[in-house]
């Protein structure tokens, strides 16, 4: 299916630590995005890139400010968004941190329910209080479940974006302690990766569309450190032991064989650690494969 697809680059480091992460979506963007979509007969309007505070700016430094710096950056993806979304047009969102996706889930969830298919090495399910490092990227879902210091979960319109019900994780490997407590209580559905050892991951792919049968939309959200390091070294945040990468092509198959997807972050690539734009290179892709690349 011929789509019209916008591209978003979001170059923020702001919710984390390590610096570099803000230059993915250029390595993105070197890796051929669009014309490889192109190349399948959508059309495709990149945006460009909203604007972003270094981390050494006043605007950005301590605590406090940086969170209300995320929040700023994520209402003006969110407002740049939302339009696309309104008319059924499929939005891809390039970061920078995961904290990217307060915004972007926000835009996705303007116009009803939607059912977020969050693929990543860890839940990001952390609040202030059960944040080892208080690293922000390690916070969206849980802001976008309306838990969080007010600058995130006020992002777009001020009530929780999601219901717990609504999510479903993927890949999922390394938990902060308390974080680990906070999920089981949460009730969202995880498939860590013992789930895709034991089942495989078309089971898991097409279980995960299946709890979210009753939503008529999906937002995926793909952390590239879900996949292994050796195929994924770019990235900020590596965990061994994670996707393969058929395994991540399957999912992204299937998904977009459902025809319900609607919204893509992919997200954490750092060009610095990378090799050669490898990372970059697999996550365009992956993205390709959502968007209707087949093998036959």
């Amino acid at each position: 299916m011929q789509r019209t697809i916008h591209i978003l680059g979001v170059p923020m480091d702001l919710g984390q630590s390590r610096r570099g992460v803000d230059m993915g979506p250029s390595a993105l963007r070197y890796a051929h995005l669009q014309a490889r979509l192109e190349g399948l007969g959508h059309q495709v309007h990149d945006a460009g890139n909203v604007a972003v505070p270094n981390p050494e700016e006043d605007i950005a430094e301590g605590t406090d400010r940086r969170l209300v710096a995320v929040g700023a950056v994520c209402q003006t993806v969110y407002e740049t968004a939302r339009p696309w979304v309104a008319a059924g047009d499929f939005a891809i969102f390039l970061g920078g941190d995961h904290s990217i996706s307060i915004g972007s889930v926000a835009a996705a969830a303007e116009c009803g329910s939607i059912g977020v298919i969050w693929v990543d090495a860890h839940s990001d399910f952390n609040t202030p209080e059960t944040s080892p490092s208080g690293n922000i990227h390690g916070m969206p879902v849980a802001a976008l479940l309306g838990e969080g210091p007010e600058p995130l979960v006020s992002v777009g319109l001020n009530r929780p974006k999601l219901k717990n019900s609504e999510v479903i994780q993927i890949g999922i490997r390394n938990l902060d302690t308390a974080e680990r407590e906070r999920l089981i209580r949460s009730g969202i559905h995880v498939f860590t990766m013992r789930h895709l050892d034991e089942l495989g991951m078309a089971v898991v792919a097409r279980q995960a569309l299946d709890r979210l049968r009753h939503l008529p939309r999906i937002h995926v959200s793909l952390d590239m450190d879900s996949l292994d390091p050796d195929e994924a070294p770019g990235v900020g945040t590596p965990v061994p032991g994670g996707l393969t990468y058929r395994e991540a092509h399957l999912l992204m198959e299937i998904l977009g064989d459902s025809g319900r997807v609607q919204s893509l972050d992919v997200v954490e690539i750092n060009p610095i650690l990378d090799n050669r734009n490898r990372t970059a290179e697999l996550a365009v892709e992956l993205a390709a494969s959502l968007l209707g690349q087949r093998i036959l």
